[in-house]
């Protein structure tokens, strides 16, 4: 008997990332009896079962996990090696997976993709937008970008924006009616718009008060996780919103928006970072993709 093939060890690969053989198979472009099959030829020639079939469910058995946790490292280098000949070709190539917070492809990813595929017509781009923290490793993405203060230490971070200050805004409207508030204490008598991490938590109002950041407890009768929503709520009166410059700087010039408290501003926010697992070799994509990111940030074009 023949040893195992690459084939039958990515194909389980697959199904136990996945959770499913359908999925496997459509990530692969095979049928999922070739999938299933593939994944039972593995087990016979290993002769230890792997994967535990309901019809409901599909989880690694104690040696699938086991064989999983020492494949992917090996896998990932395999393919990096592969795509590391793209650097031959002249031109970086193939499919970059990017995970990103909904501010970051909002304010910034938004405007930066059209240019990157541009300039690079071989390169894809897979990007998942989510809140959530998300594992790219266990999740299969190539990088994220977070907020500096969100990525674990473990991670290779290069910065794609500055620091992000923060400032509470209102619009005209809204101060005519209810009145400027004159220190963070003043809140009380104010609504405020709090927005909401993925995991249920609100991000604090901050700020700098006798030379030390404060978190200050805001009321309000909106609660969401949308930066868009917020900002929108605070251009229509409805609420104070505290947020960096960046996501409504055109509100600020044209004075949709005004700021408060600006004396009391706390210390800025790291800004967001693109990151990568530090063991696995760059591939000429993704290497491309940060020297096109740390350019935009600089205002190369």
């Amino acid at each position: 008997m023949h040893g195992p093939s690459l084939a039958e060890t990515t194909a389980f690969i697959a199904v136990v990332e996945l959770k499913s053989f359908t999925k496997a198979a459509k990530q692969l472009a095979l049928s999922p009896p070739r999938v299933s099959e593939m994944v039972r030829n593995l087990e016979d020639r290993l002769g230890v079962r792997l994967v535990e079939r309901t019809t409901r469910s599909v989880a690694p058995t104690a040696a699938g996990e086991r064989l999983l946790a020492r494949l992917r490292p090996a896998l990932d280098e395999y393919q990096a090696a592969l795509e590391s000949t793209n650097e031959f070709r002249g031109k970086p190539a193939g499919t970059l997976r990017l995970t990103a917070p909904q501010p970051a492809a909002d304010f910034f990813l938004a405007s930066a993709i059209p240019r990157f595929l541009a300039q690079y017509p071989e390169i894809s781009l897979d990007l998942s937008v989510s809140d959530t923290l998300t594992d790219i490793v266990a999740e299969r993405f190539d990088a994220g970008i977070r907020i500096g203060e969100r990525i674990e230490r473990d991670m290779i971070a290069v910065r794609v924006t500055d620091e992000l200050p923060l400032v509470v805004v209102g619009s005209p409207a809204y101060f005519e009616r209810r009145g400027k508030p004159r220190t963070p204490d003043d809140l009380v008598g104010h609504d405020c718009v709090r927005i909401r991490f993925s995991s249920g938590t609100y991000v604090p109002w901050r700020f700098r008060v006798k030379r030390r950041d404060l978190e200050v407890h805001v009321e309000g009768r909106l609660g969401v996780n949308s930066v868009a929503v917020a900002r929108q709520a605070a251009i229509e009166g409805l609420a104070l919103v505290q947020t960096p410059p960046i996501f409504i700087a055109r509100d600020l010039a044209a004075r949709r928006l005004v700021t408060v408290l600006d004396e009391w501003a706390p210390t800025p926010a790291t800004g967001f970072f693109l990151y990568y697992p530090s063991r696995r070799q760059m591939r000429p994509a993704l290497k491309a993709l940060v020297n096109f990111l740390r350019k935009e940030r600089r205002g190369v074009s």
